[in-house]
């Protein structure tokens, strides 16, 4: 048996127990058949006797055999535990040192298929990335040329064909837009490197300002509710603000016939929240909201699908937790972001 094997750990555990107790048989028959006078048991004496020998032995033998089983399974449990804690964006190999040599090759072959796996994903991002970064030049040509024919004396239906030129320019870039966003907060990436200290409060109190035009817009009133004291987190600002664009931008594209927006800052733990008093989210779509290109079919406005999967994928990288509340437990919908607080290069990841 090679050095390492679990068949040679249950034989080095099992074998001097079942000596043991093989040992211990052979003394208690011996004690019974040259010590002790027979002439003065009865029959009843011995068959108890006997029975009640073969018991222990059996309850001994039994328990060496789980503990050593036990004990043998120990590192496959470990590994178990290892791979249970963690996070969906973990592809480091593991290591297969300390285990078995029975299951070792397992965890190489394993170790292989999430290296070929992490190059696939990883080729995929890029790719998204250079696409949306190609495209993002001619359709703002695009967009260009169709404000400037807006800009002059068109037919009426000439106008309408640039304005509709011009509406899904507009939504190309903004997928773009949010397709970049989704290749930088890769894990791979390390978005935690850029991370400075941030006031959540005054942050929201200034990112959420630039929305209030676009809020009026649409007859709906921003309100802010905060601590006097600053909130600190750490955050990479540009990632904070693209994640609360999408999340007021989300309440205003499906909040239809909402009048309020409230962003709620809390300061422990440090947290943000968005919440509207729209119609809510179907119960049936609150578990895919948060899925990349996820459309809802009851959704009647244009989308891209990907505002909430955005949301989710910063508030990874910043080692925050998210939720969502609506109908009929909240009046509305109610997305929370909490955050670990200030801690630069823990390089925490967290799942709801």
């Amino acid at each position: 048996m090679p050095q390492g094997s679990l068949a040679r750990h249950l034989v080095s555990r099992l074998l001097p127990a079942v000596i043991f107790l093989v040992l211990l048989d052979l003394i208690a028959t011996w004690v019974m058949t040259r010590q002790i006078s027979l002439d003065a048991w009865l029959l009843e004496d011995i068959f108890w006797s006997m029975i009640l020998s073969q018991v222990l032995l059996v309850s001994l033998f039994a328990w060496v055999l789980i503990s050593g089983v036990r004990s043998g399974l120990e590192s496959i449990n470990r590994l178990s535990e290892e791979i249970s804690q963690r996070s969906i964006d973990d592809m480091q190999p593991l290591d297969p040192s300390w285990l078995p040599t029975e299951i070792a090759p397992v965890v190489t072959h394993f170790n292989d298929l999430l290296v070929r796996l992490d190059d696939s994903m990883q080729a995929q991002k890029r790719f998204i990335g250079q696409a949306a970064h190609q495209l993002r030049t001619p359709l703002s040509g695009l967009k260009l040329e169709s404000e400037l024919m807006l800009a002059r004396q068109l037919p009426d239906d000439v106008r309408e064909r640039a304005e509709r030129i011009k509406s899904v320019t507009d939504r190309m870039i903004r997928l773009g837009q949010q397709l970049l966003v989704l290749a930088r907060v890769d894990s791979s990436t390390q978005p935690q490197d850029s991370f400075i200290p941030v006031d959540l409060c005054e942050w929201a109190r200034t990112s959420g300002a630039e929305w209030i035009p676009a809020a009026r817009a649409s007859q709906v009133q921003i309100h802010l509710v905060a601590p006097e004291e600053p909130v600190w987190v750490d955050a990479d600002p540009l990632l904070l603000e693209e994640m609360l664009s999408n999340l007021i931008d989300n309440a205003l594209r499906y909040g239809i016939g909402a009048k309020n927006i409230r962003l709620q800052v809390g300061a422990n733990p440090p947290s943000l929240a968005v919440e509207d008093d729209g119609p809510g989210i179907d119960s049936a779509d609150s578990d895919r909201v948060f899925e990349a290109f996820y459309r809802s079919p009851r959704a009647n406005t244009a989308g891209s699908g990907l505002g909430l999967a955005i949301v989710r994928e910063i508030a990874r990288a910043h080692g925050a937790w998210w939720s969502l509340l609506s109908r009929p437990a909240f009046p509305g919908t109610r997305i929370g972001i909490v955050f670990p607080g200030p801690r630069i290069g823990a390089k925490l990841t967290r799942q709801e």
